[in-house]
């Protein structure tokens, strides 16, 4: 029966016919690998994925976890699911062998999780917070804190969080209040309250490791004055039992239109629900050096940057299969040019209109999962590249794609999520039909992680002109060279090369006249404009990568790779021509308009 969560026929595509991950088996990290240990990980996440993960995800949505004031209630079967899932040591799918893990190539542990994420996404959102943290304490954390946390989240036995948002701050770091104080034991006591933390509380585990942005008295004002702190719910003792609770209490739960089977909470740290050995405030452990949690954090934030875009992808990826489906199998209507009424009806794909739809949604929701692949085979490159210099290109072009990663597949594949319920008519926003929930579910994408303003002005305003405009220059140089291959392939793909060639080069443009004016304020007004235009152009990027690999091959599959690809350069490349000009204007309406106009 073929999936309706993703297409393993595309995956596979991408992975060996275009991305070539067989060839990391060739580096040292990835030895003990071959194809055929990428695809058992493949296989066991979409075996896991359909039989654990998507049976309840209905069910996860409609009886969302509650609070009765003591503890949280979640359903049984995400219980069961993890379980499953952490069995199958998928949390260290890509982490080193030495912790656990099964030391994947990253772009196949993001093939593999997205699986998980089309199934259901609640459930999978508890995984996807572990395996960052872990990460972040793999990076960062000292030897006693990988032994004492990372392998438990590894094996399963404790979860993890990220504790940024505060009530008052929200996505302005510089602003968080929370506190941490010395103690005399070495470690810090913990006093304030996070806002917006998923899998925040819950009993899915015999643990959860919150890692804590916090200041500590004396430090330097704003962003620069966080430092980072490991703060467990229940404190663990030196010979790694579970000792008493931590003074980490839940407040209570945030009610989201998607996501709800992921508990999200207000959390107070030290307000004296419990109290360690007596003393007041959470105790918490430093993460490296005090004032330095904000760079320690953005290697977890990063991750899961991309982790959300790929979330998002997921979700519109399997609504699009939805909707496929229904049009094939749902007739109305005749051909517009039927005449005899009393003809059979035909399914509803044979409809132009229903046929552009669908063509939008696969544009958008494979052109991104190749984005976001391509964003794991670079993450690969940086660290295991045999050069220096590859490892450090790979991590500029790494960087400058992040917010469009997170950003594009947010905005786009919701996009593809409100076309498939307009495939389905009527049924589409009805709770019967699926379509309506991943629709619900990946509308938080474009905020989670942080918003498309907050991506727009890193996009805008750091990634492209850091280094004298290093990041711009080899993003430039790795699109030129794809399009450099399209002309040599000639025919319409060269015509496509020469028409991203064009759109490329007004990025540069753009971005020059933009910062030649010497306005931050008015280059930055527009930033969240400029982070789609250039996204729509990495998307052609994305599409023309694909419509060489599948050159000269026969099949529906790579027939419709190149009527997508098609689909996107006449239809969608072009939008950026109107948004290029708005920008190159210096527009300042937005910035001119009057508070008190609205």
């Amino acid at each position: 029966m073929v999936s309706l969560l993703l297409s393993r026929r595309d995956l596979d595509f991408l992975l060996y016919e275009w991305l070539d991950v067989e060839s990391l088996t060739a580096r040292t990290r990835f030895a003990d690998h071959s194809r055929e240990t990428f695809d058992a990980a493949l296989d066991l996440s979409e075996t896991i994925a359909t039989r654990h993960f998507a049976p309840h995800n209905k069910k996860n949505d409609a009886q969302e976890p509650r609070f009765d004031g003591e503890r949280v209630h979640i359903i049984p079967e995400v219980a069961e699911a993890l379980r499953v899932f952490t069995d199958a040591g998928l949390i260290g799918g890509s982490m080193d062998a030495e912790v656990g893990g099964m030391q994947l190539p990253g772009v196949v542990a993001n093939a593999c999780f997205a699986w998980f994420q089309a199934a259901n996404v609640g459930t999978a959102s508890y995984p996807f917070l572990t395996i960052g943290n872990a990460n972040l304490l793999l990076a960062h954390g000292s030897q006693d804190q990988i032994d004492t946390y990372v392998r438990p989240m590894v094996e399963g036995r404790f979860f993890g969080t990220m504790c940024l948002s505060e009530p008052q701050a929200g996505s302005s770091l510089a602003d968080v209040r929370t506190r941490a104080e010395p103690a005399e034991d070495g470690r810090y006591r913990l006093f304030g309250s996070k806002m917006w933390i998923s899998g925040g509380d819950h009993e899915l585990s015999e643990n959860i490791v919150h890692l804590v942005l916090a200041r500590i008295p004396g430090g330097p004002p704003g962003v620069k004055g966080l430092s980072l702190f490991i703060v467990p719910k229940v404190l663990v003792e030196p010979d790694g039992t579970l000792g008493e609770r931590n003074d980490v209490a839940l407040a209570g739960l945030n009610h989201k239109m998607g996501y709800r089977g992921t508990t999200n909470t207000l959390l107070n740290f030290g307000e004296g629900a419990h109290r360690p050995g007596g003393a007041p405030g959470a105790v918490g452990l430093l993460v490296g050096e005090p004032h330095r949690g904000l760079s320690y954090m953005f290697h977890m934030m990063n991750e899961a940057r991309i982790g959300v875009g790929l979330g998002a992808t997921a979700l519109g990826y399997t609504g699009y299969l939805h909707a496929l489906d229904y049009a094939r199998t749902r007739p109305q209507g005749r051909p517009l040019t039927a005449k005899d009424a009393t003809s059979p009806q035909i399914p509803i794909i044979g409809h132009p209109d229903v046929r552009r739809m669908l063509l939008a949604q696969k544009s958008y929701v494979e052109g991104a999962l190749a984005l976001i692949l391509y964003c794991g085979r670079m993450l690969d490159d940086e660290r295991t590249a045999p050069t220096a210099e590859e490892r450090a290109r790979a991590r500029l072009l790494l960087d400058v794609l992040t917010p469009i990663a997170k950003s594009w597949p947010s905005q786009w594949c919701l996009e593809a999520n409100s076309l498939a319920i307009q495939v389905h008519g009527g049924y589409g926003y009805t709770r019967e039909y699926n379509v309506e929930q991943f629709y619900r579910d990946n509308r938080l994408n474009p905020i989670h992680e942080g918003t498309h303003g907050v991506h727009g002005l890193d996009l805008l305003g750091r990634k492209v002109v850091m280094d004298g405009g290093a990041g711009l220059r080899v993003l430039v140089e790795t699109v030129s060279a794809t399009t450099a291959r399209a002309a040599a392939a000639g025919g319409e793909l060269a015509g496509f090369g020469r028409q991203l060639d064009d759109s490329l080069a007004r990025v540069a443009a753009v971005t020059r006249h933009l910062w030649a004016a010497g306005d931050t304020e008015t280059a930055l007004a527009n930033a969240s404009i400029y982070l789609e235009a250039v996204g729509h152009v990495v998307m052609a990027w994305m599409w023309l990568e694909q419509m060489l690999a599948a050159a000269g091959r026969g099949g529906a599959f790579y027939e419709g790779k190149r009527r997508a690809g098609q689909y996107f350069f006449r239809y969608e490349l072009p939008r950026t021509k109107a948004q290029f000009a708005l920008l190159e204007s210096l527009d300042r309406t937005t910035l001119d308009m009057p508070a008190d106009c609205f």
